[in-house]
């Protein structure tokens, strides 16, 4: 009897967020959403890549998107974080360098 269910060897290889990079990830995360940030995030796992989207309100487009590449690991860094219009904030080799731009997005003034 054969079974319906895919197996790993049924499905194409994708790229994912290891566990250190994910604790991270989800550091920064979870402090953007303590001050008020941040409310909602998305994972997607691609062939080419993997994403992590940041979005301040759930109906809206990502605010943040945190993708690794490992295309690009050789050249400009496997890490990229984009803004809210496409634009890239930050790129580079080392993961915790890339987040430190999210570090500005939880600066608020307060009057």
């Amino acid at each position: 009897m054969q079974s319906s269910f895919p197996t790993a060897t049924d499905s194409p290889l994708k790229v994912w967020f290891q566990r250190p990079e994910m604790d991270a990830i989800l550091s920064h995360y979870g402090r953007m959403v303590a001050s008020g940030v941040a409310k909602d995030y998305a994972i997607d796992m691609l062939p080419d890549r993997a994403v992590f989207a940041i979005y301040r309100r759930a109906a809206e487009a990502p605010s943040w998107r945190i993708e690794k590449v490992p295309a690009l690991a050789r050249k400009q860094g496997a890490y990229v974080v984009y803004g809210m219009a496409g634009q890239v904030l930050r790129r580079g080799h080392d993961l915790a360098q890339a987040l430190r731009v999210l570090e500005a997005a939880r600066i608020r003034v307060v009057k």
